[in-house]
């Protein structure tokens, strides 16, 4: 049976990539969170002093960008690939809010950009891939056999996104992860390069509603139909 390359876009904390990872399970696909290597962009800069609060030295960022090897390991246990930033799992440390607050004006770089996004069409380059972001579907695969663009509500995405940090024993406040989805909504949809926008041909899944069950299995559905239709 033919494989098929599977793009999903989406606002920020819209279950994208937790879909994305059970569905590259169920097919025998190449699960790709490219997000993640844009967190682990963001967390080198972190590190070494380029981007916090009060500044952002985008260009010393771009001239260092040769040094940053991103990189993602299987882990059997957890049944997923974690993400390694220069030979450093690096998993946990991404996910963390203080990450979150930078990484969509790390993003909007072009030299970021550019070099992420031939790495991801490397990774993908044989099908048989579902890979998500904010701009799988109109730039790094605009020719996917299935694009899906993820959304909810601003309110309904920060619920998710704090229960989720309050679990893993972050100490946050809903106000701050609230304030944190909308500005990044703002960013990723208005910055000059790659900006999130919904493909023409993509199939919007609006989440707001739905159980993960439920939209696991809509879009498995939507996935089986377009790979019968490419193997027939």
């Amino acid at each position: 049976m033919n494989k098929i390359t599977i793009a999903i876009d989406g606002f920020s904390s819209t279950g994208k990539s937790t879909v994305a990872k059970s569905l590259a399970k169920h097919l025998g696909y190449v699960y790709v969170d490219s997000g993640a290597m844009y967190r682990a962009v963001t967390l080198y800069a972190m590190q070494n002093g380029l981007i916090d609060e009060l500044s952002f030295k985008k260009d010393k960022l771009a001239a260092k960008l040769p040094q940053i090897e991103i990189s993602f390991k299987f882990n059997d246990a957890l049944g997923f690939a974690e993400v390694y930033l220069n030979g450093v799992n690096v998993e946990h440390e991404i996910r963390t809010l203080e990450v979150s607050g930078f990484v969509s004006t790390i993003a909007a770089v072009y030299e970021v950009r550019k070099r992420l996004v031939a790495q991801q069409q490397q990774m993908g380059k044989d099908k048989g891939v579902v890979m998500d972001g904010r701009d799988i579907g109109t730039v790094v695969f605009t020719d996917a056999e299935l694009k899906l663009f993820m959304t909810a509500t601003a309110e309904k995405r920060a619920v998710r996104r704090y229960e989720e940090l309050v679990e893993r024993g972050d100490d946050v406040t809903y106000e701050d992860v609230l304030k944190n989805v909308q500005d990044r909504d703002y960013i990723d949809s208005t910055r000059k390069d790659s900006p999130l926008v919904k493909a023409d041909d993509a199939i919007e899944i609006d989440n707001s509603s739905l159980t993960l069950v439920e939209q696991f299995e809509k879009i498995l559905d939507l996935a089986n139909k377009k790979i019968k239709t490419y193997s027939s």
